[in-house]
């Protein structure tokens, strides 16, 4: 008797059926874009209750599964896609990226080891190549794709531990701003530190790190038995988008013989501008970096890189044998992607990216980039026009910070009015902005970072934050 149950292999007529249902739903989505406010939460714990469910043991329609999806669930969001989105680090979401991963999970190939896949392997390492090269990092250069730059950062921290370090790690210690991003610390005790290892050094006025203390507090730690042994420097924070002084950060790490690692999932593609690059000189000197391109290239989440300047260093790291594993010689003119990370299964990341950037050359992505540093400064003039309205962090990329100071306010008062000035402007849907804390005070920020962002946009932004700001002030 052939108990064999083909239920999950479709029929042609179905995927057919299902790609066209799917494609029209997503085309009235990203149609109506626009038109859709900039996030909408305001119910979202209770339907996150109701979609609660156990195990299902009886199929639901293909078109009841969408109605769910599109008509509850995805709306009932921060709209991250939006053109208003200016909040935390925007990721944009290309279509393009979107087609590659239908591509890539349809044919599911296995990209782990080149053998396997070697044009598909090749793809994903000229993707590699290029983010070396749109840093200037020299021919030995390498890296891989990751899901971000959280994970890219774990992998830089172990690296570097790994390369500087003995079996015998715990007395190493690291270093980087009080504004980094929280990976950078989570990174470092995933990698085996104790939280104590990470030395939070403080800022100057433009929030960038202070080299003076940074090099003070290395000594202390040498004299104290301790082995200094990583710098983190901001290639654009999420703060405030500071950019550390990377040259000066490197030429201590040259000579205290120290790991340079820059963080720039935020900022990292902004070198493929002028500007950005004048900004973040010396991140070709740092001996490896983040990048996300779901951030600067403008991709769906999902997609981080980190790049090593000396590509050998991530083999030496995580290479290891198994008998079902084919053999790699990390000096061949091929990559094992496998060997150079944690990962052994992963999706083919390479495509999402890949397939964008050849079909349109990369100068769009640049223009886009000079754009959202062209808009940021927009921004910034017109917030210093508004009475009562202070710039608190000048955008060195593309993200500034500002509050409301008006006359006889204060401390928690005055936090909490700025609070109230955040939902506000965001309450109004057209724009959706962000909060941070710098030094005790609560603080708005404008983050731009997405293809679909452009200045009617911003203009969009000042409006509801002029009448925000006077709503509250009139109430006072």
């Amino acid at each position: 008797m052939d108990s064999s149950d083909n239920e999950l292999e479709l029929s042609p007529e179905k995927r057919h059926q299902m790609v066209e249902e799917a494609t029209k739903r997503i085309w009235d989505h990203l149609e109506n874009l626009q038109d859709q406010p900039a996030a909408d939460t305001e119910n979202g714990a209770e339907l996150a209750k109701q979609m609660q469910e156990p195990l299902p043991e009886e199929p639901t329609s293909f078109e009841e599964l969408l109605d769910l999806l599109f008509g509850d669930a995805i709306p009932c969001s921060v709209n991250t896609a939006h053109p208003g989105y200016l909040a935390y680090i925007p990721g944009g979401g290309l279509f393009h990226s979107a087609v590659a991963d239908l591509i890539s999970n349809s044919v599911n190939r296995y990209v782990g080891a080149w053998l396997t896949a070697p044009a598909l392997a090749r793809i994903e390492a000229n993707v590699i190549e290029w983010f070396c090269e749109i840093v200037d990092y020299p021919e030995e250069a390498f890296g891989l794709l990751t899901t971000g730059g959280s994970m890219a950062n774990l992998v830089a921290t172990i690296t570097a531990r790994r390369e500087n370090l003995s079996e015998a790690f715990l007395d190493g210690v690291i270093y980087t701003s009080d504004q980094s991003h929280h990976s950078v610390a989570k990174a470092a005790v995933l990698a085996g530190f104790p939280a104590e290892n990470v030395r939070s050094v403080p800022t100057n006025n433009e929030y960038q790190i202070r080299v003076d203390r940074l090099e003070e507090m290395i000594e202390e730690d040498r004299i104290g038995g301790k082995r200094p042994f990583l710098v983190v420097g901001s290639a654009g924070t999420t703060n405030t988008g500071a950019v550390d002084n990377l040259d000066a950060l490197a030429d201590l790490c040259d000579q205290e013989e120290m790991w340079l690692h820059a963080d720039g999932a935020y900022g990292g593609f902004f070198t493929l501008t002028d500007k950005g690059r004048q900004q973040l000189s010396g991140i070709e000197r740092c001996d490896s970096i983040t990048l996300d391109p779901h951030k600067g290239l403008f991709l769906p989440y999902g997609t981080g890189a980190l790049l090593v300047r000396n590509g050998q260093a991530l083999a030496r790291t995580h290479a290891t044998d198994a008998e079902y594993i084919p053999d790699w010689d990390p000096d061949s003119e091929f990559v094992d992607f496998s060997h150079l990370s944690p990962e052994l299964s992963r999706d083919f990341r390479g495509l999402r990216v890949w397939l964008p950037v050849k079909m349109h050359g990369i100068k769009p992505f640049r223009a886009n980039l000079e754009e959202k540093l062209a808009l940021a400064r927009v921004a910034t003039t017109e917030i210093k026009d508004i009475d009562h309205v202070r710039v608190v962090a000048e955008p060195q990329l593309s993200t500034l910070a500002f509050r409301i100071e008006p006359p006889g306010i204060e401390g928690t008062a005055l936090n909490e009015l700025n609070q109230e000035l955040l939902t506000a402007i965001n309450r109004r849907g057209r724009v959706h902005l962000s909060g941070t804390t710098l030094n005790d005070r609560f603080t708005i920020r404008i983050s731009v970072l997405s293809f679909r962002t452009h200045k009617e946009h911003i203009i969009h932004c000042i409006e509801d934050l002029k009448e925000s700001t006077k709503e509250l002030l009139d109430k006072r």
